[in-house]
């Protein structure tokens, strides 16, 4: 996605925000993963980068569809002044298609983190909860430590965000099997968003909670602090990415495993 938004750009770019990316398959050891990726409508500064993600059984020959998401770049400044994008050329019925939803989804996108808000605003009263065998979040809260590495960068010198996101999955899914005690299946990622930067040599701190639970599944929300050298020593830390971690509980027969409600 990165070499595609440059390409197009023709300068750096930085992924700012992931769309709600749901995954449909499981890929495993052995089978043949092909991500494909295009840029399907650039903005002023800002482009909208469309990612699918397959996998192919060698022995059966199946391909079928991992994930489809879209990732929001930006393009890095050019000194003073702000990076100009030029438009995408269109040159087939789907990609006409996909230049028409970008806007409806970008709508969307500006209109996801107020209504997030509100929400939070609306829901900030504490009521009394009491429910007999309910387990406290408090049980479920991991929290984890990385040093960003060189091996950790992107071409830019800041921690990759796949990197990232990749250690949010997996604090996540501790916080989760501690309530389901069986091993958790991430099901979707839930408003992935970039709020700064951070860099080799920066110790990023993962805090992950189980928010909520339904029948099956379960809501892990992970937030990243990260801190320098000097921002270590006088503990203040910035608060650079943050989202939501759906897995689903199966038992070894790929069935739903129910789960306890959790008490805030």
């Amino acid at each position: 996605a990165s070499f595609e938004a440059e390409n197009h750009a023709g300068v750096s770019c930085v992924m700012v925000s992931m769309d709600d990316m749901q995954f449909e398959e499981a890929a495993r050891v052995g089978q043949i993963i092909t991500i494909r990726a295009k840029v399907n409508r650039a903005f002023r500064t800002s482009m909208e980068v469309g990612i699918k993600v397959t996998v192919q059984d060698v022995l059966t020959n199946v391909e079928k569809i991992v994930s489809v998401a879209y990732a929001t770049y930006v393009a890095k400044p050019l000194g003073a002044r702000k990076a100009e994008l030029e438009p995408v050329k269109l040159l087939s019925a789907e990609d006409h298609l996909e230049h028409s939803l970008a806007v409806e989804r970008g709508r969307i996108r500006l209109g996801y983190f107020q209504v997030f808000q509100n929400l939070m605003q609306e829901s900030s009263k504490q009521d009394a909860f009491e429910e007999e065998g309910a387990v406290s979040t408090e049980f479920t809260h991991v929290q984890s430590i990385e040093l960003v590495l060189p091996p950790h960068a992107n071409h830019h010198g800041n921690t990759f965000g796949g990197q990232i996101m990749a250690w949010m999955e997996t604090v996540a899914s501790i916080s989760a099997s501690r309530l389901c005690r069986a091993h958790p299946v991430l099901k979707s990622v839930n408003m992935f968003k970039f709020w700064g930067p951070s860099f080799v040599g920066d110790r990023l701190v993962f805090n992950a909670i189980v928010n909520n639970t339904s029948h099956s599944s379960v809501e892990v929300g992970v937030r990243v602090e990260a801190y320098n050298c000097e921002e270590w020593t006088k503990d203040q830390p910035r608060n650079i990415n943050s989202a939501f971690l759906i897995f689903s509980a199966v038992n070894d027969k790929g069935e739903p495993i129910p789960l306890p409600r959790v008490r805030p």
